[in-house]
């Protein structure tokens, strides 16, 4: 295993030779998991209730594909304490190139599943194991790839670096959408197999880059100085169990209302007996905001090093609450414009913000000796409730039509402002000023 060993006062100012490729090295992983979301969340919404399920009626064979989709979240958790612990005790790195081994291979599997006309029951079966083997690596895979890049990175531009990983999420989705809008053309099974075929090209660039990725030279000092602890598991949950609880709700915020818009509002606006508009036109909102996503991610992560991590979050809670009603109010018009429109709100502003804090934010909430188990077990135990946002917002829907539907993503934003109103600034003038001096010192 490749490490290093490099100053505090260096790290702090220019951060490890590896800083920009464990970036983007990271994002890779957070790009195929997103890719994988999409995919999976699009092929639920508009193939899987006859391809597995074999369903009369369409809302239920959604109901189940994104029963499924809830499966593998459920599964997040696991992994996250599982790759928790093992970034703690052996390091990131190992733990970076495993999960995305593990994730990879599972998705390419769907590709190749058979379906319930061809194997019966057997087909849903395989189904749900590969979305358990999935959900482990996921789980797994966010806090590696996220710690790398955090602690790689200068201190001064921590939020900035964390958030290159975190455009994996508008990365992936852009891939995925563009291999929708040519596969749905298809007239065969290829419509909803490639997309989870063709995950295998970002795989094997995603490992080549990570194996020349040195160790996280905090984890290496912290492994010398002997302060690893031998069961970070038991130590984080005994002594951060309210920052955990914090980083769920915060969590929440983004991932569930990231839901609603991007798997719920596809299937809502493209089925039922008069469909609202094609599948084009919203996944055409789908890639214009994923395409704006890879910017706006970053700039929201660098603008956090400026004025700090809380006000940013603050600010895109707020906004989340505020645009649950009249998003739903636009796209009910069929215009496209305005469908486009929401997409770009609800995802490339409002998301973005969310997302582009999140990795400076969490990794600084926990000591280093327990910072992978903290902030994966938070992230993921989040996972695992908002995974099933796409099937609660269409059970929500047959009795109260969108206006529930709307309330849920609100209640998303809700649970982030409390979350974000009971958490500890991490990056404000104290600490920008403490990093400043420490820089100067070296000089």
């Amino acid at each position: 295993m490749t490490t290093m060993t490099i100053e505090p006062a260096q790290r702090a100012k220019d951060g490890s030779p590896d800083k920009l490729k464990t970036a983007i090295g990271s994002a890779v992983g957070t790009t195929i998991e997103n890719y994988d979301f999409l995919a999976y969340g699009t092929a639920a919404a508009l193939y899987f209730n006859t391809v597995f399920f074999h369903a009369e009626d369409p809302v239920v064979g959604i109901l189940l594909g994104f029963a499924t989709f809830g499966i593998g979240f459920a599964m997040r958790p696991l992994g996250g304490v599982i790759g928790g612990y093992l970034g703690d005790r052996i390091g990131r790195k190992p733990v970076l190139v495993g999960a995305l081994l593990l994730m990879g291979i599972s998705t390419v599997l769907i590709g190749i599943l058979p379906t319930y006309e061809q194997v019966g029951l057997l087909a849903p079966i395989l189904l749900v194991l590969i979305r358990v083997i999935q959900g482990i690596a996921f789980g797994a895979e966010w806090g590696g790839a996220i710690l790398m890049t955090f602690e790689h990175a200068p201190w001064k531009k921590r939020g900035k670096y964390t958030a290159i990983p975190q455009a994996g999420v508008p990365l992936g989705l852009l891939l995925a959408n563009l291999v929708f809008l040519w596969s749905t053309n298809l007239d065969s099974e290829l419509a909803w197999r490639l997309p989870f075929l063709l995950s295998s090209v970002l795989i094997v660039a995603g490992l080549i880059i990570r194996a020349k990725v040195s160790e996280s030279p905090e984890f290496v000092e912290t492994k010398t100085a002997g302060l690893t602890v031998k069961n970070p598991l038991k130590e984080v949950f005994k002594n951060d169990w309210r920052t955990i609880l914090r980083v769920i709700a915060l969590r929440l915020a983004e991932s569930g209302g990231f839901y609603v818009i991007v798997t719920y509002m596809l299937s809502y606006l493209t089925t039922g007996d008069e469909p609202i508009t094609d599948r084009a036109t919203a996944l055409t909102g789908l890639v214009t905001a994923a395409a704006l996503g890879l910017f706006t991610t970053i700039l929201f992560g660098a603008l956090t090093d400026r004025v700090g991590r809380k006000p940013v979050y603050l600010v895109g809670t707020i906004a989340l609450m505020a645009f649950a009603f009249p998003m739903f109010l636009m796209v009910n018009t069929g215009v496209p414009y305005l469908i486009v429109f929401v997409y770009i709100i609800a995802m490339s502003i409002i998301h973005d913000a969310l997302a582009g804090t999140q990795g400076a934010w969490f990794s600084e909430l926990f000591s280093t000796n327990v910072r992978s188990s903290g902030a994966s077990i938070g992230y993921q135990f989040s996972a695992a409730i908002s995974g099933f946002i796409p099937l609660i917002a269409t059970a929500v829907a047959i009795p109260l039509g969108w206006g529930g539907v709307a309330w849920v993503y609100l209640a998303c934003g809700l649970l982030g402002f409390i979350g974000t109103l009971l958490t500890r600034e991490t990056w404000g003038k104290k600490e920008r000023a403490e990093v400043d001096a420490i820089i100067a010192r070296s000089s």
